[in-house]
């Protein structure tokens, strides 16, 4: 049969699509080591990008290839071909899709491929118009009411039955549960949200053998830069999630301690966002952006895209950003021996007068993929549905991923990392290994929860509000969540 491709091939705006869930970060993963160099008398050479081709697309050698459906599919996702350009986690995706579309053509599987935040607005209105598409990426806040209205398939009895089970990470279906029922298996890469990438020689240049480990020290070097005319940290908040996902959700742990949002998630009544541990964060938080002069002026009104590009023109002497910011920075610079060479990552540094810092960074997996509880009334569609949804989160997934990029998986694969990059060694060690891995805030709740805090966030670090009245208005939303 005829594949069908609806692509909306809009311009990535390459938001988090990995945004996180619980990293799951309990359990140790061993460092991953670049692979032992040849002796040699002649000084190394900065390692060279792996070739595109160096790992061989997935074959969908799938257990269920004589599937009896031979009918449509329907899948909704956002992995446009432009994000895969400098995105490991959606060229990992978007080649499982086509392996198992070749291997399976008595199927037709039509794509409905949307830039995320497009594909964000339009899975709403499907949702609310009770059309979703047969199999479709499930952002985690959108879980607990989408599962009340009876619109996904429960997939607990699937995923245990999987021939794959006993190599999921099952920490990592938090975001996709509901009354102890999982409704999406976790989709694309776990990877983190807050990185800061820096240029180890600038900051050499002020005075810091490595990037500082409190704020405090941030401010003196923001003091050099400024005289030699360059924003000392990039940042873009101008669509206003990132402040949320690359920033406070990470940086508030330091406040809160980790067990204060496992209660909001649990809403047993023991912590509130009106808690002052969390006004302290937000407190804190407004005065980095609005008071000091170490981020970039114009850090609410230009996207992340942009304050990006201010790092790769070496405009700015850092950024902050997510994994899929620091892959496509090491893609920009990777024929600049210099330059990759002095790329760098940190953690967020710690802020003044902090409680429960630690070594921080978020991880984990915002998206599952999910299927149309209407499916299940043609059990042949539903077989192909689940084929499907195993094959893109299994072991062919997190090979590919691994392999190429020094990413992880829903599945725990063991991945050859001879041809990684040691700048893709040094982020799976930062991501999986050496830091703890906290939430991110909005995989969790309900949207209406982050649509009174991220536009908030953009108001407290412009001045036009205060950390409490934010606090007080984001409490109000999470128990009207919590009343639904």
């Amino acid at each position: 049969m005829k594949k069908k491709l609806l692509a909306t091939l809009l311009t990535a705006s390459m938001v988090a699509a990995m945004l996180a869930g619980c990293g799951g970060a309990d359990e140790a993963a061993a460092p991953v080591e670049a692979p032992a160099a040849e002796e040699t008398t002649e000084e190394a050479a900065p390692a060279e990008p792996a070739a595109a081709d160096a790992v061989e697309a997935p074959e969908a050698d799938t257990a269920t290839s004589d599937l009896a459906y031979t009918g449509e599919i329907n899948f909704m996702h956002y992995s446009t071909s432009e994000e895969a350009e400098g995105n490991g986690s959606s060229d990992g995706f978007r080649s499982c899709i086509a392996a198992w579309d070749e291997a399976h053509p008595d199927i037709t599987l039509n794509q409905d491929v949307l830039a995320n935040a497009d594909y964000k607005t339009q899975i709403a209105t499907k949702a609310a118009a009770d059309d979703l598409p047969d199999v479709f990426l499930l952002q985690g806040m959108n879980t607990a009411n989408w599962a009340k209205q009876g619109l996904i398939l429960d997939l607990t009895d699937i995923i245990a039955a999987s021939p794959d089970a006993a190599g999921y990470n099952m920490d990592l279906l938090v975001p996709f549960t509901y009354e102890g029922k999982y409704y999406g298996m976790p989709a694309v890469s776990g990877g983190t949200c807050t990185v800061v990438i820096y240029d180890a020689a600038l900051w050499a240049e002020a005075g810091f053998d490595s990037f500082p480990t409190t704020w405090d020290d941030v401010e003196k070097a923001a003091e050099y830069f400024n005289e030699q005319g360059l924003d000392t940290i990039a940042f873009g908040n101008g669509g206003q999630w990132q402040m949320n996902s690359d920033f406070l959700s990470c940086f508030g742990y330091q406040y809160t301690g980790t067990e204060w949002f496992d209660h909001i998630i649990a809403g047993d009544g023991q912590a509130s966002f009106a808690d002052q541990s969390f006004i302290d964060a937000l407190t804190e938080t407004q005065r980095l952006f609005a008071d000091t002069e170490i981020f970039n002026s114009d850090f609410n009104s230009v996207t992340n895209e942009d304050a990006r590009e201010y790092f790769i023109s070496g405009d700015a002497a850092a950024f902050i950003g997510g994994n899929w910011d620091y892959s496509y920075i090491a893609e920009s610079l990777k024929d600049d021996a210099e330059r990759i060479g002095n790329m760098k990552i940190a953690v967020l540094p710690e802020g003044h007068d902090a409680p429960s810092y630690e070594n921080m960074q978020n991880n984990g997996f915002g998206y599952g993929l999910a299927i149309n509880a209407k499916v299940a009334d043609d059990q042949d569609k539903l077989d192909a549905c689940i084929d499907l949804i195993e094959y893109l989160a299994g072991p062919a997934f997190a090979e590919y991923v691994g392999s190429k990029y020094g990413l992880g998986g829903f599945y725990k694969a063991d991945f050859d990392t001879s041809g990684l990059n040691q700048w893709d060694i040094d982020l799976y060690n930062y991501s999986y290994v050496d830091n703890k891995a906290v939430a991110i805030y909005d995989s969790f709740l309900g949207g209406d929860v982050w649509n009174t805090l991220n536009p908030g966030l953009q108001d407290l670090t412009s001045g036009k509000t205060n950390a409490e009245d934010l606090a007080k208005a984001t409490q109000e939303a999470y128990e009207a969540f919590l009343a639904q």
